[in-house]
């Protein structure tokens, strides 16, 4: 059977993929968003999880959205559960751009917990954007059981992740506010001063927050 012109040109981009340049495979993965392919989502996701240049990441994941959600969510969950980190990483990264709520299952526990930072963000940050009404304050309970965990951008994405839950996140942190821990009680208070303060920065509401935790103060102040 003869190929027709985009065939050849989808058989083209997906080798594209495989460059040393990365040049090369950013521009192959626009050519495969421009002018999406079912049969392109296989090979989308397996470099996903191997390509090491973050701008052709992001790309191959825009790739992906251009793509109907009932050809990629399936493909996106299964790979959620691969052994490879930076797989799992990707496919949360993505389905939290596709916005599909029929993904929230995969959204674990364990992924909210996931040894490897990485993982762990990007489950975060999927795991605001799919969850269901009605089921944000089990996440936020959920997402402050991290509290204290990482280096800034972590301890930052946390913060961001359980302001974007608005009030439904408020208890859950609260609680956080007087845990035995001083580095969980600073990121807590220092995530409920950004919610409240979002101009101050991260940084301001951080040393605020550690000066607190030293003290024993409140976990709030008077509103």
């Amino acid at each position: 059977m003869t190929m027709t012109t985009k065939d050849t040109a989808t058989a083209r981009a997906l080798r594209g993929l495989e460059d040393d340049d990365p040049s090369v495979r950013l521009r192959a993965a626009l050519a495969i968003g421009t002018a999406p392919d079912p049969g392109s989502v296989g090979t989308l996701v397996e470099r996903c999880a191997v390509e090491p240049d973050f701008s052709v990441r992001e790309m191959l994941t825009w790739a992906l959205t251009r793509h109907s959600a009932s050809a990629t969510v399936p493909v996106l969950v299964d790979e959620v559960r691969s052994e490879r980190a930076q797989a799992r990483s990707q496919a949360l990264h993505t389905l939290s751009k596709i916005g599909d709520r029929r993904a929230w299952p995969v959204v674990t526990p364990e992924l909210l917990a996931d040894a490897d930072e990485d993982v762990a963000r990007s489950a975060w940050r999927a795991a605001v954007v799919l969850v269901p009404d009605g089921a944000e304050h089990r996440l936020a309970v959920g997402l402050a059981t991290q509290l204290g965990r990482g280096g800034r951008e972590t301890r930052l994405s946390l913060s961001r992740a359980l302001i974007a839950l608005g009030e439904a996140a408020v208890p859950a942190v609260d609680a956080a506010a007087t845990d035995p821990d001083p580095g969980v009680r600073a990121h807590a208070v220092a995530t409920e001063r950004l919610r409240r303060d979002p101009d101050a920065g991260f940084e301001l509401a951080v040393e605020e927050a550690k000066r607190v935790a030293v003290l024993g103060g409140p976990g709030r102040e008077e509103r």
